[in-house]
């Protein structure tokens, strides 16, 4: 095969892709995936017995040895709508006269496209659930080494009270396990090879045709449906939602890696150097600047992914009648770029976590920094049994108003209250002010998550 140009010369697929999902998703891997389907589809049919056992063994050399024109491929593709016509002619252009006849047999295009598109899923999804298990284990690693590194928890934008790094990154872990655990549970289960004819019905393989279908997935190591499924959009609606799960949890990790690098915060940071060896968030004006690279490259397919995904609902849930007009044709491109997509964000994932830089003193500085505010619910909780709740939240706010006006800690502003003197002793003020307190079952969920990684080992 001629590989095609392209209108990328690799200016910035480096950035937004990974190499190896990239290469399996390329024009030339597409073109690849079209004539393995074509090569099972004749094998299945001599199998059947359909069509001569030479043909198909003509058809499949052919397929392998043709040096087809990607690019030509594309350009007399537009007579018909899809390459799969032009395929087919010129791939019936370098058989041997008798056995022109026997390929693409009972097929139509749409056969063969949505068989190669399970294909290309399958080929690049095998590495996306390896860049997958990386990035989750990379993360369990981090989990383990901050079980117990206490920090700032943040709602709304807001500090509200404490959390462990551990925790946090047990988030993490857990959406990954989760969301590649779904990818994986469709790229195995609901791939599913595509062989309807014309219509739907099989018609021109009489007989043979659910024989052949059968045959046709086994060859390809594909599910064989109930039905043919030109209008049925199901598998590619399943496979989109995953992808678009596992980008929205590399995302959310992205998103708070991005917060807690800000140089205000600063308690995590990049990694320091990139595979070129080049400095690593570097900026083009300002020489002081570690900008965080990774992160903003993956939160940048968090942001493409809703669009793509839109598209492929939009497009893959309403195909009129027996064959659609449009609606079809609009997957192709959309759901290639959200595999490429896809594959990248998991990829760079792997990176970041592995690289990351956790700052256990400065996440220390911020809690203490806070001067005990951050326990204002468990103090409230320990007030209310004498109190009730509501007079205890109104007791605590009234000195942590005080705190903030004065400068003080909370502790000292409680320790010298009459009102809180009166149901709480100094030892039981202490305990109240005890991070440990509040961070019990923390361990416990960590542990939890842990768990569950090393059970999908």
């Amino acid at each position: 095969m001629k590989r095609c140009s392209s209108i990328s010369d690799g200016l910035l697929d480096p950035l937004f892709e990974s190499a190896d999902v990239g290469r399996r998703l390329s024009d030339t891997s597409l073109l690849r995936a079209l004539l393995d389907v074509e090569s099972a589809l004749a094998q299945a049919e001599a199998d059947a017995g359909v069509i001569p056992i030479g043909a198909a063994k003509a058809i499949a050399e052919a397929c392998t040895s043709t040096p087809f024109d990607v690019a030509q491929l594309g350009i007399d593709a537009q007579g018909s709508g899809n390459p799969v016509v032009p395929l087919v002619r010129a791939l019936g252009a370098a058989l041997p006269e008798d056995a022109r006849p026997w390929v693409h047999l009972g097929a139509t295009s749409q056969d063969i496209l949505d068989t190669a598109f399970m294909l290309l899923a399958r080929r690049s999804g095998v590495l996306m659930l390896a860049d997958g298990d990386a990035a989750a284990d990379a993360c369990a690693e981090l989990v383990a080494a901050h079980r117990d590194t206490v920090m700032v928890a943040r709602t709304l934008g807001q500090q509200a009270g404490l959390t462990t790094f551990g925790l946090k990154a047990a988030g993490w872990l857990t959406s990954l396990d989760e969301s590649v655990a779904r990818l994986r549970e469709v790229l195995q289960s609901r791939l599913a090879v595509q062989l309807g004819g014309a219509a739907g019905t099989l018609g021109v393989l009489g007989d043979a045709g659910v024989a052949v279908s059968a045959r046709f997935a086994y060859l390809l190591d594909l599910a064989e449906p109930v039905l043919p499924w030109h209008t049925n959009r199901q598998r590619v609606l399943e496979l989109a939602a995953a992808l678009g799960g596992v980008v929205a949890a590399c995302g959310k990790l992205a998103l708070d890696v991005e917060l807690l690098a800000q140089t205000e915060i600063a308690e995590v940071g990049e990694g320091a150097g990139t595979p070129g060896g080049q400095p690593h968030g570097g900026s083009s004006a300002l020489p002081h600047k570690h900008n965080p690279v990774d992160a903003v490259l993956i939160r940048s397919a968090a942001y493409r992914a809703p669009g793509l995904l839109s598209a492929l609902f939009f497009a893959a849930s309403h195909h009129e009648h027996e064959r659609a007009a449009g609606a079809w044709h609009a997957e192709w491109e959309s759901l290639r770029e959200l595999l490429r997509v896809t594959g990248g964000a998991l990829a760079r994932t792997g990176s970041l976590v592995s690289a990351l830089s956790v700052h256990a003193d400065r996440m220390r500085a911020t809690v203490d920094a806070a001067g005990g505010l951050l326990m204002t619910e468990n103090v409230a909780s320990a007030l209310a049994p004498a109190l009730g709740r509501a007079a205890a939240q109104a007791l605590v706010g009234a000195c942590a108003a005080r705190a903030l006006e004065r400068g003080a800690t909370l502790r000292d502003v409680m320790a010298s209250d009459a009102d809180v003197l009166g149901h709480l002793s100094p030892a039981e003020l202490d305990a109240a002010f005890d991070p440990g307190t509040v961070l019990k079952s923390a361990g416990v969920l960590i542990d939890r998550a842990l768990a569950a990684h090393a059970g999908l080992r």
